[in-house]
């Protein structure tokens, strides 16, 4: 069967099986001897109940939706630690912190390591979401404002929907992408009105952080359905591990550095809320309702990280947002009612 983008399964009939905790059940398949079918024994215990699949879908939109509530304080985050750190610090660092939570669970819980067929995947996560997406933000908020910059990455949504597309073989249907575009045209409205109708370099920055973090999350989401999604997330920042010691040492080294109580709080929110206990929410579901439909949820990220630049940063709330936020809503209830 080819592999989409949805990790929910067609429910089917239910089978009896029988249950090693059910005294009935145990002596019903002895009853029947050695030489009884496995089949006609297995009918003999009480069906299990199954989960209705409308809970596997809300779950698995909480847990989205936990990941977006935790990546919308990352570029609000990123300011903070520039505050007192470099943009190469404040990369490796957030890495290398976030590796510690992740590795103390594979190690306690024992956790194997995943199979060769799925260290590929694995490789291309760390490349785009514990490297390749923090460095291309973090270098591009050195000289772009953090509203500015979270228009231009609220065009993920489509990025991830169109990597997924091709990485999977989904096709989501027509009203979907046509809601998804509607949506991505919201965004650069707000990019062209903010930037003066000219993309600058940190513009250039964020297009290349869309492409490489839509691979990451098409991966992660297809790994998540193999593996429980903090150990997607876990074993992606142990293999760049040696990559982000390394670089945290020269970055130390040869950038400034000044504690400040924000730039901690700043770095430390990037290790633990954004780099892991976000990607544990949002792997996870997109695992359960499908890459393309969870992505989509993102379009309600640029908003809040809108808000927390007011809140936290002080920054001016563009005149447009109340009607890019509506626009933005309605183009996520029409992707939620499609079938992704």
């Amino acid at each position: 069967m080819k592999d989409n983008d949805s990790a929910i399964a067609p429910v089917g009939i239910a089978v009896s099986t029988p249950d090693a905790g059910d005294p009935g059940t145990a002596k019903t398949a002895a009853a029947k001897g050695p030489d009884t079918p496995k089949a006609a024994a297995t009918t003999a215990g009480t069906p299990k109940a199954t989960t209705a699949p409308g809970t596997h879908v809300g779950r698995g939109m909480l847990l989205a939706a936990l990941g977006v509530a935790a990546f919308s304080l990352t570029f609000p985050a990123t300011a903070w630690g520039l505050e007192g750190m470099g943009p190469w610090t404040v990369v490796m660092l957030r890495s290398v912190l976030a590796t510690v939570p992740a590795g103390a669970a594979l190690l306690a819980l024992r956790v194997r390591p995943p199979e060769r067929r799925h260290w590929a995947g694995i490789a291309v996560v760390a490349g785009g979401v514990v490297l390749g997406f923090p460095l291309l933000t973090t270098l591009a908020l050195e000289t772009s404002t953090t509203s500015h910059a979270a228009v231009v990455v609220g065009l993920l949504p489509l990025t991830t929907a169109a990597c997924s597309a091709v990485r999977t073989g989904a096709r989501p249907s027509r009203t979907f992408w046509i809601a998804s575009l509607v949506g991505a045209v919201v965004v650069i409205g707000f990019a062209v009105q903010q930037s003066g109708g000219v993309p600058n370099r940190s513009d250039l920055l964020l297009f290349a952080a869309l492409l490489v973090c839509a691979a990451g999350y098409t991966e992660g989401g297809r790994l998540a359905r193999h593996m429980p999604g903090w150990q997607v997330i876990g074993w992606a920042l142990v293999l760049a591990l040696p990559v982000t010691v390394a670089g945290a040492a020269l970055a130390l080294s040869a950038e400034p550095l000044e504690l400040t109580v924000r730039s901690v709080a700043g770095v430390l929110w990037l290790a633990v809320g954004s780099q892991f206990l976000g990607m544990v929410a949002w792997y996870r579901g997109m695992a359960v309702i499908g890459i393309s439909r969870a992505s989509q949820l993102q379009l309600a990220q640029p908003l809040l990280t809108l808000l927390w630049s007011v809140l936290l940063l002080g920054e001016r709330l563009p005149p447009a947002a109340p009607a890019a936020a509506l626009a933005v809503l309605v183009c996520i209830a029409v992707t939620q009612r499609t079938r992704g």
